[in-house]
């Protein structure tokens, strides 16, 4: 008897970061459940490490390292490889090795917001012709609190752009409806990353084990020396004031890495600089936020989407003050939170509590199941473009950001990615698609070595450049 189950969707997610990678990874697994994902990292600054792939946690069933033309190329390959009989599932499989490849269903871009633009608008062209071509998604990877209009309106021109909660959802339709754009696309979601177990304070109340304060720092936030020093040695001074509790530094990379943002004074060096002694319970931690959640007993950050996840568990959580509640920082994001505290409130034994209206607003509903119900509206979503997608093929891919709108600007964003104005590579672009031997490893060699000298330009020379001209 034939298996009559549906064919699993092929899942392609392209990833600039290893954050921006947790986000696509299991943003493809929550709104396409039984998929095979693809994962394409792209190569960068940020091109995550092996360690920080494996502390992530969101695993693919390939992967593989890649830049944007030949991205965009085999992704050209693949769609017109399966631009025969929509109903023939196995179109693509065989042929020249041009068109082995078999086309994706859905593609999540999980990209800085120029980055998918320039995808978009290479995706465009390589997909001209190609109605049943793969249905995409994009979004955010956490708390948007800068750049709302711009990183926005990069992202309009895909099938769905996902709002992490129904507060997004109304930010982001207000954005597109105001400048014409449209905003059918936005979707209210969830981050896929909410959930895990609830918070349980039995263990540390009754003395089985220690008080666990966890600090989540960031990249670039705050970015100065003096900002970041001031708040490691809060940390430190509250475990010296409470000796009886576990203070730990919740770090995001180590200082041969980076994330989304640079961090070029990572808080490792700025702590075996500190001068004193480090209390004997404080330690500095790194891997998956989840599991440093699973025995936090109080979250402090300054804006760090890790206060959702924390929230979301019902954790105890404090978003600092005492840099001030400002733009820059983020912070300003969880005004009306409940959550906005200083490290002497904190010192003081202070808990905050958070609003439920606030919480409501931004999708944290604190439940397993719930946070699941929060992707039941993007997978229905998803259903019906998938369905057009077979039955008539979908529009040509149509951002806001065109030749005409904004001629000015876009030429120069497509260039950075190596595209001209109609979304083609420029002259002279490298391909390694063809790269093979000595070729390949000489590439990759290259490339590594690049990506090193471009960290250590970023956390090491530049800071020093910057001092000196402050003298």
């Amino acid at each position: 008897m034939p298996d009559s189950s549906p064919t699993p969707l092929r899942v392609a997610v392209l990833a600039d970061s290893d954050t921006r990678w947790k986000w696509g990874a299991l943003t493809a697994r929550r709104i396409a459940p039984e998929s095979t994902v693809h994962g394409y990292l792209l190569w960068g600054r940020a091109t995550p490490t092996a360690r920080q792939l494996a502390e992530i946690g969101a695993e693919a069933d390939e992967l593989d390292e890649i830049n944007a033309v030949d991205f965009l190329a085999e992704q050209g390959r693949r769609a017109q490889a399966g631009a025969g009989d929509p109903a023939d599932t196995t179109a693509g499989t065989a042929g020249t090795a041009d068109t082995a490849e078999p086309p994706f269903d859905l593609l999540v871009l999980a990209c800085v917001g120029g980055t998918t633009q320039a995808m978009l608008h290479g995706l465009a062209r390589v997909w001209q012709g190609v109605a049943r071509r793969p249905v995409v998604v994009t979004g955010y990877v956490g708390v948007v609190y800068e750049k709302l209009s711009d990183g926005l309106l990069l992202r309009h021109g895909a099938d769905l752009v996902l709002a992490n909660s129904r507060y997004d959802a109304g930010r982001f339709r207000a954005v597109y409806d105001g400048v014409r754009a449209g905003s059918a696309s936005v979707t209210e979601c969830a981050l896929p990353f909410l959930g895990g177990t609830p918070y349980d304070p039995g263990p540390a109340r009754s003395g089985a084990r220690p008080t666990r304060v966890v600090f989540a720092v960031q990249p670039s936030v705050p970015h100065g020396r003096a900002e970041r020093a001031y708040l490691l040695e809060r940390a430190m001074a509250h475990a010296r004031r409470n000796p009886e509790r576990e203070v730990v530094l919740k770090l995001r990379s180590k200082p041969s890495e980076h994330t989304t943002h640079i961090e070029e004074l990572p808080y490792q060096r700025l702590a075996e600089r500190a001068k004193e002694t480090w209390p004997e319970n404080f330690r500095l931690a790194y891997g998956n936020m989840g599991e440093v959640l699973d025995g936090t007993d109080l979250l402090v950050t300054v804006s760090s989407t890790a206060a959702l996840e924390s929230l979301e568990r019902s954790i105890p959580t404090a978003v600092l003050t005492d840099l001030g509640v400002r733009e820059p920082l983020g912070n300003h994001y969880f005004i009306g939170s409940g959550c906005l505290a200083s490290w002497d409130e904190l010192d003081d034994g202070l808990l905050p509590t958070p609003d439920p209206t606030w919480l409501a607003e931004q999708g944290i509903t604190r439940g397993a199941e719930s946070v699941e119900h929060g992707f039941a509206v993007a997978r229905g979503r998803l259903t019906g473009l998938l369905d057009q997608r077979r039955l008539t093929g979908l529009p040509a891919l149509s951002p806001y950001y065109t030749p005409r709108t904004a001629p000015g600007y876009l030429p120069t964003l497509l260039a950075r990615h190596g595209l001209d104005i109609k979304g083609e590579p420029l002259a002279a672009q490298p391909s390694n698609g063809a790269d093979a031997g000595v070729r390949a490893a000489s590439r990759r060699l290259l490339r590594r070595t690049a990506r090193g000298a471009y960290r250590a330009g970023a956390q090491r020379v530049a800071p020093l450049i910057r001092r000196w001209g402050q003298l």
